[in-house]
């Protein structure tokens, strides 16, 4: 008994111990939009009944002993000495919308103030450190739910949200690749409006031409410069990019690559098709081949360019999915939503690579070790990008406000993943 307790204060020491320096420079979430099947991916059970595995009883045994990955992830099991996984993730939240709000804010609190997603908060939090000109929250191509705003920092903290294809010949970012106004005319145009402001200087005693500057030389560049070159495709070679697969995801995802090149802070990679209620086990067919190769490329291209020490790579959803099979009519061999136990694979910027926290039972319907709700997640990725998880943010009615109100709160949280960090 008394051996139990002394454990137990070590094991809070352990979590309540500062990491002293900061590590990521950016990350990356690959957002499984809709909710992946743990036990189809990153948590299999092929020891379970057809009920629990369904149609992918076999498994991939990956360069790390200790683990063991869903049939279909044949790249990733050949790299799992450069990730973790965590098979315990949780909050119990089975809808859609109050899932994605749990994982992209960490808050599952209850309260009323609606938080900023973690995206949005670094970008607060590095608005003065970040000198980039491309935004510092970038979503490939597009934001995974309204939650990924500022919430209550404001909108100038939200997503830029690229829209376009990616595995198209040319990427049309929106407001900054458009191949109906060609360069010519986009110079002509801004002589144009450089004479219009000329003939009306006059009219234009109470502008803030500084200002109106700043942002005009920022757009500018943007639209016209070579920074927009981060999103030109055809810079890279036609073997990389059939590295990372020539389809949406894998384009994202290189597209994240060039981003975190370019020194952007936060990268969030939305694939969507995830919610398979229906015929799963047709569509996870093509959607975790495609998802086993983005994956790998991500990981090991920036292992070889040397980023992958600064960058912090996740992946998972908003939830995970029934681990028993609904074989009946209308689903037909589908899996319902399931938010009581789920996975996430974590990378890079920090993160001890090789190694499983948390565990699940044979089925994998509950959590038997070590808990891991939003809050520590997300928690400890703040603490690796050199951000106090347990600092304020501003609300311009209630005031500072704790950056995660769950962190720390009995049946919100279990304590950062300090077990997973390098020291």
């Amino acid at each position: 008994m008394y051996k139990i307790k002394i454990l137990s204060i070590t094991f809070l020491i352990l979590l309540l111990m500062p990491i002293k320096a900061q590590q990521a420079k950016s990350v990356i979430l690959i957002y499984l939009d809709g909710g992946p099947s743990q036990t189809d991916t990153f948590d299999p059970k092929p020891e379970a009944s057809r009920d629990i595995y369904g149609n992918y009883k076999n498994v991939q045994q990956s360069n790390v002993p200790e683990i063991v990955l869903g049939e279909k992830l044949v790249l990733l099991s050949k790299v799992a000495d450069k990730f973790s996984l965590i098979r315990s993730m949780t909050h119990g939240l089975n809808g859609h919308e109050t899932g994605h709000y749990a994982m992209i804010t960490g808050d599952i609190s209850g309260g009323s103030v609606v938080y900023p997603s973690f995206g949005a908060a670094i970008s607060y939090k590095l608005q003065n450190s970040y000198k980039g000109i491309l935004p510092p929250y970038i979503s490939v191509i597009g934001a995974n739910t309204r939650f990924n705003e500022g919430g209550f920092l404001g909108n100038s903290f939200k997503s830029f949200d690229t829209k376009g294809a990616p595995e198209k010949d040319i990427f049309e970012v929106e407001g900054l690749v458009n191949t109906f106004v060609p360069a010519d005319k986009f110079t002509e145009r801004m002589n144009l409006l450089a004479g219009f402001e000329t003939l009306n200087k006059d009219r234009m005693h109470e502008v803030d031409e500084a200002a109106v500057q700043s942002l005009r030389t920022q757009n500018v560049e943007l639209i016209s410069g070579k920074l927009k070159e981060v999103f030109n495709l055809k810079n890279e070679t036609n073997e990389m990019r059939e590295k990372y697969g020539q389809n949406r995801l894998g384009q994202s995802c290189l597209v994240a690559r060039r981003l975190v090149e370019a020194g952007v802070p936060v990268i969030n990679v939305r694939t969507t098709g995830w919610d398979t209620h229906k015929v799963h086990f047709q569509k996870m067919n093509q959607m975790l081949p495609e998802l086993d190769r983005a994956l790998w490329a991500l990981l090991t291209d920036l292992d070889e360019k040397g980023l992958l020490q600064n960058t912090i790579v996740m992946c998972g959803g908003e939830f995970g999915r029934t681990p028993r099979v609904l074989w009946e009519a209308p689903w037909n061999g589908g899996r319902s939503h399931f938010g009581a136990a789920f996975s996430y694979l974590v990378a890079g910027g920090g993160f001890i690579p090789g190694k499983v926290i948390g565990k699940t039972d044979a089925t994998g319907e509950n959590i038997l070790e070590r808990k891991v709700y939003p809050a520590d997640l997300i928690g400890t990725v703040y603490t690796l990008m050199g951000i106090n998880p347990n600092g304020t943010l501003p609300h311009t009615i209630e005031g500072n406000l704790p950056m995660l109100p769950s962190l720390g709160k009995s049946g919100q949280s279990n304590g950062l993943l300090l077990e997973l960090i390098k020291k």
